[in-house]
């Protein structure tokens, strides 16, 4: 079976059946590792914390981070998709919830899943205020 590859991106659930691990999944999730800056409020300040997409799917991702963001919060997003991915960077905007975070095995950072609340979208530019 010949699997479309954008971006050269890697389906997540192409590795798993590849490892033999099988795991249900609302979307397909695809290996992309690029920046992200997210930012959110936290005793009335706004606090940005910046990350590493490790995977993305239509319903959100998963970003490796050296700071904690609390399960629950409610955060905004710009993911920078440039390099080997894209001639030019390319902005994607978003807003999600913090479902889930974990320490991290390999150093003293976190995994951190991000659900999207509504539909990631492309800016033109990348904004000096989110």
């Amino acid at each position: 079976m010949k699997i479309p590859f954008q971006f050269g991106m890697v389906p997540l659930w192409f590795a798993l059946e590849a490892t033999g691990g099988r795991r249900e999944r609302r979307f397909y999730r695809f290996i992309l590792e690029c920046p992200v800056s997210l930012k959110y409020h936290a005793d009335n300040s706004a606090i940005e914390v910046q990350g590493i997409v490790k995977n993305v799917s239509i319903g959100g991702f998963l970003l490796k981070s050296a700071a904690r963001i609390p399960q629950h919060t409610i955060v905004t997003f710009i993911i920078s998709l440039k390099g080997e991915v894209a001639a030019r960077t390319i902005y994607l905007r978003g807003e999600g919830e913090v479902v889930r975070v974990e320490k991290s095995q390999e150093d003293a950072g976190f995994a951190i899943a991000v659900e999207c609340r509504i539909p990631i979208t492309q800016l033109d530019a990348y904004p000096r205020a989110m």
